[in-house]
């Protein structure tokens, strides 16, 4: 299960589960972010990742602001990404995004005040015969309306408790 922040010996063992070298970083670096309850990669965590693998904490940062998948700032427990590519948009992308920002109360890049959601843009994910589409971790929804969103929303919020 998620929790907030990883203890150094999750960490650890994580390294060791995803192969314990620096070929596996980025696999390590996935899984830490997975298993924190707001998807990120604290610095408590990154220095341990850096020490054990012997990385300079520098270029360990590099790496964690390279890649667009990881992030070292708290996020949401859910992260809904809405497709902004011209299939979607044609689709009418934009309303429910625009609407995901009225029932969140949150813009694009922003997080909810109860850590529960966080809203980006995502660039195509293949399922443009569904659209308009978001995706919320590896789960696709397709052919959206408001109460579509309203309910999904609301199926997210009680899995939550």
């Amino acid at each position: 299960m998620a929790t907030e922040t990883l203890s150094r010996e999750r960490v650890l063992e994580i390294i060791e589960e995803c192969g314990g070298d620096k070929e596996h970083l980025l696999s390590i670096l996935i899984e830490i972010q997975r298993e924190c309850r707001r998807n990120y990669i604290n610095e408590a965590s990154a220095k341990v990742v850096a020490e054990k693998l012997d990385i300079p904490l520098v270029q360990l940062y590099d790496i964690l602001t390279f890649y667009a998948m990881l992030e070292t700032k708290p996020r949401g427990r859910y992260i809904i990404e809405v497709c902004n590519n011209a299939p979607c948009y044609i689709s009418k992308s934009h309303v429910m995004a625009k609407f995901l920002r009225k029932e969140l109360g949150i813009n694009f890049g922003e997080t909810t005040p109860d850590g529960m959601f966080s809203l980006q843009y995502m660039p195509c994910v293949g399922a443009c015969n569904i659209g308009p589409v978001i995706k919320i971790g590896d789960k696709v929804y397709g052919n959206l309306n408001e109460d579509r969103i309203r309910k999904i929303l609301k199926e997210l919020r009680e899995n939550a408790q």
